[in-house]
């Protein structure tokens, strides 16, 4: 059985996070997200855990050596046997290229690399007209997915408000910092021969039905 190790790329509000769950739920791999990861191995006191939190009570950003020595431990969990899908990690050029030393020190490969294409404008709508409830958190949208009554959530009356990251002038900061630090990866992975570009501004269903398309049957 071949397995499907992927990354899944594309800018903030390319719909990243809807797609991943169904690609975990279909292919029965783990959706393996760094921050996660990286929290567990300092909770269970894993050696690259102990040595990720030395850097952490320091105030310091975590070094990529030591990350990349947690995802190993990660892909050496039975869980994982399939493959698995990485989301968030790798940004950079670098991380990428530790990240495929690694997996090949285990006998792995990135299969395919999933990237998720959207024009800014429209990234822009998606992420400065999300609103939020207060009290129960539940999503709302002011062009696709609006209250009954504007500003009141729809589930517990609370009151809709627009989170500080979802602002314009963050957002497009956000996918600036995509642009610059992350998207080079797609020239990268090209090289490799295992991208696949997919059209991020369809319906969700719509795109999933290309993500299945560019990736095979799961019990290939």
């Amino acid at each position: 059985m071949s397995q499907f190790n992927l990354i899944l790329l594309g800018p903030p509000g390319a719909g990243k996070g809807t797609q991943a769950g169904r690609i975990v739920a279909e292919y029965g791999i783990p959706h393996i997200s760094t921050g996660d990861i990286l929290r567990s191995a300092v909770k269970n006191q894993t050696q690259m855990g102990l040595e990720a939190k030395k850097y952490m009570d320091a105030g310091e950003l975590v070094p990529d050596s030591v990350v990349i020595g947690i995802v190993k431990d990660r892909l050496q969990e039975p869980d994982t046997a399939k493959g698995f899908l990485m989301d968030g990690f790798p940004r950079t050029i670098p991380q990428a290229q530790a990240l495929d030393a690694g997996l090949d020190d285990l006998g792995r490969a990135v299969t395919k690399t999933l990237v998720l294409l959207a024009d800014e404008e429209l990234l822009v709508a998606r992420l400065t007209g999300r609103r939020i409830c207060r009290s129960c958190q539940a999503p709302f949208h002011v062009l696709f997915n609006l209250p009954k009554a504007e500003g009141v959530c729809d589930v517990c009356d609370g009151e809709l408000y627009q989170r500080d990251d979802d602002t314009e002038a963050t957002v497009r900061n956000r996918l600036e910092v995509y642009r610059n630090q992350t998207e080079p990866l797609i020239g990268y992975y090209d090289e490799a021969g295992v991208v696949a570009r997919i059209d991020g501004t369809q319906a969700p269903e719509k795109t999933y039905e290309d993500i299945r398309m560019a990736l095979g049957p799961a019990g290939a």
